[in-house]
């Protein structure tokens, strides 16, 4: 963050309460924050660089029973801001690959209603799920993986097909990019990666992407996420 100077951040997998989430810490760097914590794991947050954040959503409606942590929504600077970890399914013989499913209708009937608003809306974050062959580096040996199952990629065309822009595809048609890298088998230095992180553009916002591109150098840094910074630029309204 102090090398890029983001206007806004989206953080997936806090792993904490919130009571120990660092806004101290972000308020000293020049950043607001709005977070949703959770003991162990999950946990969503958006940070503001100088601009206030207004909560508009805590947790992704549709199942009050639902406990995890997994998704935040607030309005900064104009735009409606969805940050979302959806989960990642595995193994598909228990129930954590339905409860993936469940999930994802959820975030379409959402995401629905958001485009219906009209409002400028991006929904980032990890989405774990690679949309297509050229999304994983050995398709072949993702077929029986939660990311890659034909009912989790084809929710996924569906929610684009609504009318959301995928905006590092957008930008980087027919090429082959990454965003998360294992820790096993030497999978950076070999880069075989997959690309899970995605920012979905509504209508009244995709006309102002210039830029979508994935900072795979942090990867590379000591004891480094598995996953890299994906991040995107936005024209100023005219």
């Amino acid at each position: 963050m102090a090398e890029r100077e983001p206007d806004v951040v989206c953080l997936q997998e806090l792993k904490a309460p919130d009571e120990r989430f660092p806004a101290k810490a972000l308020e000293d760097a020049g950043y607001g924050a709005v977070w949703h914590g959770q003991k162990s794991w999950n946990g969503v947050a958006i940070l503001a660089r100088g601009m206030k954040l207004v909560e508009t959503q805590r947790g992704l409606p549709g199942d009050p029973d639902d406990t995890h942590s997994r998704y935040i929504e607030a309005a900064v600077d104009g735009i409606l801001i969805g940050c979302l970890y959806l989960p990642n399914g595995n193994p598909v013989d228990t129930p954590k690959f339905p409860y993936k499913l469940r999930w994802f209708e959820r975030l379409a009937q959402h995401a629905k209603g958001l485009l219906e608003s009209g409002a400028p809306v991006v929904l980032a974050g990890d989405y774990n799920v690679m949309p297509t062959d050229l999304d994983v580096y050995k398709p072949e040996r993702w077929q029986n993986d939660a990311l890659f199952k034909p009912e989790v990629r084809q929710a996924f065309h569906a929610l684009v097909a609504q009318g959301w822009t995928d905006a590092l595809r957008q930008m980087h048609p027919g090429e082959r990019i990454y965003t998360f890298w294992d820790y096993f088998r030497n999978a950076f230095a070999r880069d075989a990666g997959l690309r899970i992180d995605h920012l979905l553009l509504s209508p009244a916002l995709a006309p102002r992407l210039v830029r979508a591109e994935v900072d795979s150098f942090v990867r590379g840094w000591e004891k480094a996420s598995d996953h890299a910074p994906v991040w995107i630029e936005l024209a100023p309204v005219k």
